[in-house]
């Protein structure tokens, strides 16, 4: 299948952007919006954002089809991962759960068409209208695909024309939902751009700030330190940072027949998307108690993350990638050697996947690519001790822990700053409406209007 070439992605690498090309393309963006998106009723761009959903789960999609054909080599994950990736956001893309995401954020899901009013607004004869920006500018991180998935489906919704700037080498996949969209619309296909170019142009940067109303930025702390005085004041930033993730495992969870479910749960995140993403655990801190120990659970999941190589087996890496595994194992391995308090179970041959158990409960950043540290606590008070350097850093947990403690512990996790609590297995695959780093998604993006009747 050969796509047309619709966006600035879709040229040559040869091809050299200008910082007149991307004014052009913004303008282009403005006028579409204004004819084939600003007046889009709501209900309409959900159901075609549902029917874009159902397209991805169909094996036979051509698009998707090109996308697990292509992916691997062009992203670095492999096609079973891809698969299961894609899979698992697009079955969250559905009519229920968009109409869902905006009644969340904005109270009515007519609130960005027209002036309306909750039962309780009515009752204060209040009403208010929802207005998004006009034109977007997305400066995504490119480790995985689905937040730029998602940035995009917001965007829609707000009535906003959209510039996509991926990372050099990663606007594979987002030009891929790109063209999905164009194929079952093309006007709103048209009020879309995918672009790639290498950080640090400030030409083509400030050619595209200085059209954008809005700027959403996905990097390390430092790339949006340098980006933001490149914007304009007038602009609306929305940075999102560095952010780490980790599990907590209860003693009762790994007790019994459910000990098995337990550490599917955690290879399950350890796996998806080869563990790059902010949502992805860097560690599991397992409790002492009744249940299998933190030393035993290390093992286990070992033997499970080996039996999902089989299946989902980890992309390629880099040089410079294998050589920090390696060297970490290494490290590691010399520590197990002289004592108990550490232990190494790692792929042979490969850097596949490795674990490392530690009784040191301080928090550590794995190097990812399936490296998962397995810490010992005694209770929940210990493992927030441990984990106080990254205090406010932290974006997800993933627990596993029995009904009549999950609310004390999920509660106790928010006044420590977590941003999200979620079940264990599930960390790389946020619903719909969840609110990235604690903020409202739609939230951010609009501006409201009040009406006193």
């Amino acid at each position: 299948m050969n796509l047309p070439n619709y966006f600035l992605a879709d040229l040559p690498p040869e091809a050299t952007l200008n910082k007149q090309m991307l004014w052009e393309a913004c303008q282009t963006l403005k006028r579409n919006r204004e004819q084939y998106l600003a007046e889009r009723p709501t209900r309409s761009l959900i159901k075609t954002l549902h029917d874009i959903g159902q397209n991805w789960l169909d094996g036979q999609y051509p698009i998707r089809k090109l996308a697990l054909e292509r992916g691997p080599q062009l992203t670095g994950f492999s096609g079973a991962v891809l698969a299961r990736g894609l899979s698992a956001f697009f079955e969250q893309l559905t009519g229920e759960n968009i109409e869902t995401l905006v009644t969340h954020d904005l109270g009515h899901v007519q609130r960005l068409d027209a002036m309306v009013s909750t039962p309780a607004e009515q009752k204060r004869d209040h009403a208010s209208i929802a207005v998004g920006p006009e034109l977007i500018a997305h400066i995504a991180a490119g480790n995985i695909p689905t937040p730029v998935f998602m940035s995009i489906v917001l965007g829609l919704l707000t009535r906003s024309a959209q510039f996509v700037k991926c990372a050099s080498g990663t606007s594979f996949l987002p030009r891929m939902f790109a063209h999905s969209i164009h194929e079952a619309d093309p006007k709103l296909g048209a009020c879309l751009e995918i672009v790639e170019w290498k950080g640090g142009s400030a030409e083509l940067e400030q050619a595209l700030f200085a059209e954008a109303d809005c700027v959403t930025a996905t990097g390390c702390d430092e790339t949006l330190a340098a980006l933001r005085p490149r914007i304009p004041p007038t602009a609306r930033v929305l940075a999102y940072g560095h952010r780490v993730s980790f599990g907590y495992i209860t003693a009762e969870a790994l007790s019994g027949f459910n000990a098995k479910k337990v550490i599917a749960h955690a290879a399950t995140d350890v796996v998806a998307w080869d563990q790059l993403g902010c949502l992805s655990p860097h560690a599991i801190y397992v409790e002492h108690g009744r249940g299998i120990s933190a030393e035993q659970f290390s093992e286990k999941l070992a033997e499970e993350l080996a039996q999902r190589e089989n299946v989902e087996p980890r992309g390629q890496l880099t040089v410079e990638e294998a050589a920090t595994i390696a060297s970490r194992r290494s490290f590691y391995k010399v520590r197990a050697a002289s004592s108990p308090d550490t232990r190494l179970w790692c792929s042979e041959d490969s850097t596949a996947w490795t674990v490392v158990y530690e009784v040191d409960r301080r928090f550590q950043l794995s190097s990812l690519h399936r490296f998962i540290y397995v810490k010992s606590v005694t209770d929940l008070d210990d493992l927030l001790q441990g984990a106080e350097s990254i205090r406010g850093k932290v974006s997800t947990v993933g627990i596993a822990a029995p009904e009549d403690r999950a609310p004390e512990i999920a509660t106790r996790l928010a006044r420590w700053g977590v941003t999200r609590v979620c079940p264990l297995g599930k960390m790389q695959n946020p619903p719909l409406t969840w609110r990235h780093d604690g903020r409202p998604s739609l939230g951010d993006l609009i501006t409201w209007t009040d009406w006193e009747l």
